[in-house]
């Protein structure tokens, strides 16, 4: 594989995710990196803070858009944990300042509602899993630990990097 890590483009957000449980299993997404055949990472659903936005009105959204299930943002408890984290990909690298949130639901079938083309592209399949058996990787490698948050203050996970092509 070409070495792509000095023609890669940079962008900073802020984003939110929701960690979304039913009993003891999670939700998760499996991701691809199309610029490596074969790669796969899970993580829970979430993306960028729109223009305007607060984190837990993002994490409605993207809850939304990527399994289509609709809640209000009453629904979701916390914010569970924050970081800063670098996803170096073969094409990008992302630097995003992320909120995690929990849902306590049941156990549905997620479906695409509202994915950009670029989204559909990198999504492979949505799942769910035991938290006692997570696929690897997962994002966040912490998800079993916050998936059973009790209250409190927010986790400071502080500043990680996920990556298929390391930064």
């Amino acid at each position: 594989m070409p070495d792509t890590r000095t023609e890669r483009r940079l962008k900073r957000r802020r984003g939110a995710r929701v960690i979304v449980v039913a009993g003891d299993e999670v939700l998760l997404q499996g991701d691809t990196d199309p610029g490596i055949p074969g790669s796969r990472f899970w993580q829970v659903p979430g993306g960028g803070i729109d223009d305007g936005e607060d984190a837990r009105t993002a994490a409605v959204r993207e809850l939304f858009e990527e399994t289509g299930l609709r809640v209000g943002p009453e629904a979701l408890e916390g914010p569970v944990a924050v970081r800063e984290v670098a996803h170096g990909y073969s094409d990008r690298i992302l630097i995003q300042d992320e909120t995690f949130f929990l849902l306590r639901t049941w156990r549905f079938d997620p479906v695409d509602a509202a994915l950009t083309e670029a989204e559909r592209r990198r999504r492979v399949e949505s799942g769910w899993f035991r938290l006692d058996a997570l696929p690897e990787p997962v994002w966040p490698a912490e998800l079993s630990q916050l998936a059973g948050w009790g209250g409190g203050a927010p986790v400071d996970l502080g500043e990680v990097e996920e990556s298929t092509v390391p930064l």
